[in-house]
C-alpha cells in the first residue's frame, strides 16, 4: 500500500515537471517582464554617395537607354494547323550607333539571319534588318525599320591609348535579363582568341563580368565613352569567370562605316601575319619601331614583293623576319595602324613599304595590294 502511494506521488511529481516544461514559453516572459512591442528598427541616414558611385550611376543612366536587346527568330510551320509561327532562336545585346537607326552587335548574334527583333529600354519592340556583317571581326549592323524617337548614339572613344588597370563598365542583357551593369578593369591588351571564322587579334581583356547574352554590348570607360564591343568570355562552364574580351573601338569605328555603306567589309591585304606583343618585344631589344612579319602567305602580295617572314635556321636559331615600318611614308607601329592604313587603298593599289631587314638594313619595296573580304 505504501509502495502504491509512493509510485502515485512520483507520477504526480513527474507530471508536474512535464507541465512546467510545456508551459515554459508562457510563464518565462512573465517572470522576466513583458517584452516591448515589436516595431521596425529606426533607419540610419546614409549620407551622400561616394564620388565614384555617383559617376558609375551617371554613366549607366546616360548609356543604358542606348543599349538594346536583340532576338533572332525562326519561322516554323505547325504540322497540325499549317500556320506559320515565329520562334526565338537566339539572343544578344546591341547599341545605337547613329541617329539613322543603325544598331551594332556581334555577327554571331545574328549569324544566319536577315532580320531580328530589337527591344529598347522603354520596352518598345522594333523590326530590324541585317544590313552588313563582318564575320572575321564578329561585327554586324542592324537597321531599325522605324527610327522615330530612338535613343541617342553611344559616344565613341579611343582604344589606342588604353592602359591596363583602367576602370571599365559593361552594359548588356545577360540570360535575357533587362539591362545589367558590371564593372571591372582592363586586365590585358592585344589578346588573341580563336573563333569559328579564324583568329581574332588585338582584343581587350577585362574582368568585368560578361555572361551569355552580353555579346554585342558596349564596353565603356570611366568617361562613359565606347572603347570596345563585348564579344566573348573564357570559361569552361560557359559562365563568366573573370576573363572577358572586347573588340577595340578603333577597329569597330573602322569596320562599321564600311558595313553601313557596302554591307560587307573588304580589306586590302599584304598577306602577312603580325602580332603586336611580339613586335613590342623585338622593338625593345633592337631599339626600333614597326611590326614584325611572322609569316608570309604563299602567293600573296608580300610574297611577290619578297618580304621575308620570321623563321628558324638549321640550328634552330631565330631568323628575324622583316619589320614593316611605314607604308607610303605613314609610320606603322601596330597591327591596327597597319590595317587602318591599308583600308584607305582600293584593290590593285601599288604602295611603297619601308622595311627593316635583319634588324639593321633598311629597304623599300613596292607591293600591289589584293583584296580579301
Amino acid at each position: 500500500m505504501t509502495e502504491n502511494r509512493a509510485l502515485n506521488l512520483f507520477l504526480w511529481i513527474l507530471l508536474g515537471i512535464l507541465l512546467l516544461w510545456v508551459a515554459q514559453p508562457v510563464w518565462t516572459p512573465w517572470l522576466r517582464g513583458a517584452p516591448p512591442a515589436v516595431e521596425p528598427r529606426p533607419v540610419q541616414v546614409r549620407g551622400d554617395l561616394a564620388a565614384d558611385e555617383q559617376a558609375t550611376i551617371s554613366i549607366f543612366e546616360q548609356n543604358s537607354p542606348s543599349v538594346v536587346y536583340i532576338t533572332t527568330v525562326e519561322r516554323v510551320v505547325s504540322l497540325w494547323s499549317r500556320n506559320v509561327q515565329e520562334i526565338p532562336s537566339g539572343t544578344g545585346t546591341g547599341f545605337v550607333w547613329d541617329k539613322f537607326g543603325h544598331i551594332v552587335t556581334n555577327y554571331h548574334v545574328v549569324e544566319g539571319h536577315k532580320s531580328a527583333k530589337v527591344r529598347l529600354s522603354d520596352q518598345r519592340l522594333f523590326d530590324a534588318s541585317v544590313v552588313g556583317a563582318s564575320p572575321e571581326h564578329d561585327l554586324a549592323v542592324l537597321q531599325l525599320q522605324e527610327t522615330a524617337d530612338t535613343p541617342p548614339p553611344v559616344q565613341v572613344g579611343s582604344s589606342s591609348d588604353l592602359r591596363v588597370g583602367q576602370k571599365v563598365l559593361a552594359i548588356g542583357n545577360p540570360f535575357g535579363l533587362d539591362h545589367t551593369l558590371t564593372t571591372g578593369v582592363i586586365s590585358a591588351l592585344r589578346r588573341s582568341i580563336d573563333s569559328d571564322d579564324g583568329s581574332m587579334d588585338g582584343l581587350i581583356q577585362t574582368d568585368a563580368a560578361i555572361n551569355p547574352g552580353n555579346s554585342g554590348g558596349p564596353l565603356l570607360d570611366s568617361a562613359g565613352r565606347l572603347i570596345g564591343v563585348n564579344v566573348a568570355i573564357y570559361s569552361p562552364s560557359g559562365a563568366s569567370a573573370g576573363i572577358g574580351f572586347a573588340i577595340p573601338v578603333d577597329v569597330v569605328n573602322r569596320v562599321i562605316p564600311r558595313l553601313v555603306k557596302d554591307g560587307r567589309y573588304t580589306r586590302p591585304i599584304l598577306g602577312v601575319s603580325v602580332d603586336d606583343s611580339i613586335s613590342e618585344t623585338i622593338n625593345e631589344k633592337l631599339g626600333t619601331q614597326g611590326v614584325l612579319v611572322l609569316q608570309v602567305q604563299p602567293g600573296s602580295p608580300a610574297a611577290s614583293a619578297g618580304i621575308r617572314p620570321t623563321g628558324l635556321t638549321r640550328n634552330d636559331d631565330l631568323l628575324l623576319g622583316d619589320i614593316i615600318q611605314a607604308i607610303d611614308g605613314q609610320p606603322i607601329t601596330s597591327v591596327n595602324e597597319l590595317n587602318s592604313v591599308l583600308d584607305n587603298y582600293p584593290r590593285n593599289s601599288r604602295v611603297n613599304v619601308r622595311l627593316l631587314r635583319g634588324g639593321k638594313q633598311q629597304l623599300e619595296v613596292d607591293v600591289v595590294l589584293s583584296l580579301v573580304r
